[in-house]
């Protein structure tokens, strides 16, 4: 990473206009009308990607500096494919006020925030203070983005096995940010709470057990029917699995019971929840999270462009229609190409990102 001008200064006249005094009558605007910040500096373009390294993908606890390659790994993402200037923070502290704070201190200087890998319960705090508080969108990756590539990925596989969301009955394993996510994304998007049921480590969430927060929610607005047990005996039948929890979870045997022309997405890494070559024997689509195996469900797939769309729209806030369209524009990209093994782009079609930052600028704009 580096940090470049977009300015040249190779001269005196150049350093008067973009140092001193320059810079004075810039300040004076700024405080007259402070939209002009938005408009006419680094803020315009700037997101800062904030992680205290309590949950990295695949990796777990490994803390705040372990996190910084991998948030500069993010930036180096955002710059790539969408030309958005990222910087990673990653306090020390984990507390969920300081975690705020630090973020509100620091938000003059962005355009919008990435929150990434905070160990959920507190990432849902986190969140949605900061989403009330600030008045610049705020992104919470292993949530939203993750929601939005399973919801696209998952429009083309119903299309392919002839299905609509109303009528699909979806299983999904791992009830922290990302399963939580996708669930209310899915409900959002037409899914039935009858036909969704989520699981964590203990099993199917339903009212008769002792939750509380994100689980107690998901509990009241899901699984209607009833459905009790563990993961195995849930997707028994079920349509789709989606998971989004820990490698080895079920065998091929498990997919075998699933309904006919069944959709299989086991997204945990470096090990899926099932096998996938072993799953595509029983089911009709098979994803990963990972890039050696026949569509990659990926959040650069979706941050790239949300965050395009997010800063070139203005919108103060990342809201539920701006995920679904996201969704949407992706699954378009693929289009008529799609197929069981191609339900997703790549992400360096050059269509994706404009595409995505197109459909979350026009959901904004519809917005108001």
């Amino acid at each position: 990473m580096e940090v470049a001008t977009r300015v040249a200064l190779d001269g005196p006249d150049d350093l008067a206009e973009h140092y001193t005094p320059g810079v004075a009558d810039q300040a004076r605007r700024v405080a007259d009308d402070p939209s002009v910040l938005a408009r006419e500096t680094v803020k315009a373009n700037s997101v800062a990607i904030v992680s205290d390294g309590s949950a990295l993908l695949g990796l777990g606890d490994q803390g705040p500096a372990a996190a910084l390659p991998v948030m500069e790994g993010k930036a180096a993402l955002l710059k790539r494919f969408a030309d958005v200037d990222a910087w990673p923070i990653c306090p020390v502290s984990r507390e969920p006020d300081d975690l705020v704070r630090t973020v509100k201190d620091l938000a003059t200087s962005f355009g919008a925030i990435n929150l990434e890998d905070i160990a959920a319960p507190r990432c849902f705090t986190v969140e949605r203070r900061l989403h009330d508080e600030l008045d610049i969108p705020v992104f919470h990756d292993d949530q939203h983005g993750t929601a939005v590539v399973v919801l696209a990925a998952l429009h083309n596989a119903l299309k392919l096995t002839g299905r609509e969301p109303e009528g699909t009955s979806v299983v999904i394993a791992g009830a922290g940010a990302a399963g939580s996510a996708i669930a209310r994304l899915l409900l959002r998007a037409g899914y039935r709470s009858e036909g969704l049921v989520v699981c964590d480590s203990e099993g199917v969430l339903h009212e008769g057990r002792d939750l509380v927060g994100e689980k107690h929610w998901l509990a009241e607005n899901t699984n209607s029917g009833g459905v009790t047990g563990s993961v195995r005996d849930a997707v028994r039948e079920a349509d789709v699995f989606i998971g989004v929890s820990a490698g080895g979870l079920l065998d091929p045997g498990d997919v075998a019971t699933m309904a006919d022309r069944a959709i299989v997405f086991a997204l945990a890494n470096p090990d899926p929840e099932v096998d996938p070559e072993a799953a595509r024997e029983h089911a009709e689509v098979v994803a990963t999270g990972r890039s050696d195996f026949p569509n990659q469900i990926n959040n650069v797939l979706a941050f790239p462009g949300m965050f395009r769309g997010l800063l070139d729209s203005g919108a103060p806030r990342v809201t539920a229609p701006m995920l679904l369209a996201a969704a949407h524009a992706l699954a378009d990209v693929v289009g008529e190409d799609a197929d069981a093994g191609h339900i997703v782009p790549s992400v360096f079609d050059e269509e994706l990102v404009p595409s995505v930052a197109e459909a979350v600028a026009g959901a904004a704009k519809a917005a108001g």
